[in-house]
């Protein structure tokens, strides 16, 4: 997926570097979510015409509503729908701010920012941006579509460390209920957050919530098709500003 990638500065005269989706990339998601919702109610309204049609059909009461409303309003609606997922698609896609002495990312409207002195290393796990403390804990973990080797050319660039790998991959172990070894209360938690895991309705935000809790008590977890995997840490002091 394309991105952009500029370079600024700050009042203080920092240079930092900004990657983020392209313009172009953007204007897509929006056309295309637009486009869909228009099809999806230029569709609704077809089928809406066959059911009253039928002497039976399930859902005939709505169909009747449907099939009542003007035919142009059925796209429109759609392309309005269509636009609002796209802005939601939009706010859901991670921003990276970073300079040589700080890093802010910023997604769904929420700014992290963490000093460069906090930061050991940064890795992508799967479609995952991770910053990884010099503690062995990961100060956050972000869904991340932009481009792997420009940002972590823009890393680099910026004299962080860049591992092809987390460092720590061998230490993780599959979680079951009652796993010894853990934390005191880890368990409990790591059994809440597999519930919400499994519900496709969960909550992408309470997953996060549940993980910040687990690193409180200095548990990492990371996730496979809906398969926690946890390691230990030391914990050190709070690294986000």
């Amino acid at each position: 997926m394309s991105m952009r990638k500029r370079l600024e500065r700050s009042p203080r005269g920092d240079r930092f570097t900004v990657l983020g989706q392209s313009a172009w990339s953007t204007v897509c998601v929006y056309f295309v979510f637009t486009l869909a919702g228009a099809g999806a109610g230029w569709l609704a309204g077809l089928l809406a015409d066959w059911l009253v049609t039928l002497p039976w059909a399930p859902l005939q009461g709505p169909a009747e509503l449907v099939a009542s409303i003007p035919a142009p309003w059925l796209p429109a609606a759609g392309s309005v729908a269509g636009l609002a997922l796209g802005l939601v698609a939009q706010h859901e896609q991670l921003v990276i701010r970073l300079s040589d002495d700080r890093v802010v990312l910023t997604r769904k409207g929420r700014a992290q920012e963490f000093s460069r002195d906090a930061i050991a290393a940064v890795f992508r796990d799967g479609k995952q941006l991770v910053l990884l403390g010099h503690d062995g804990g990961e100060l956050t973990r972000q869904e991340c579509d932009l481009d792997v080797g420009r940002v972590a050319d823009a890393f680099t660039e910026h004299g962080y460390v860049w591992a092809d790998a987390d460092p720590h991959k061998d230490e993780f172990r599959r979680w079951v209920p009652g796993t010894p070894g853990l934390p005191e209360g880890a368990n409990a938690i790591l059994e809440a957050r597999q519930e919400s895991l499994e519900k496709k309705s969960s909550s992408d935000d309470g997953v996060q919530e549940l993980r910040e809790e687990l690193a409180r008590l200095g548990v990492v977890v990371r996730d496979e098709k809906r398969r926690q995997y946890w390691r230990t840490f030391r914990k050190a002091g709070p690294a986000v500003e």
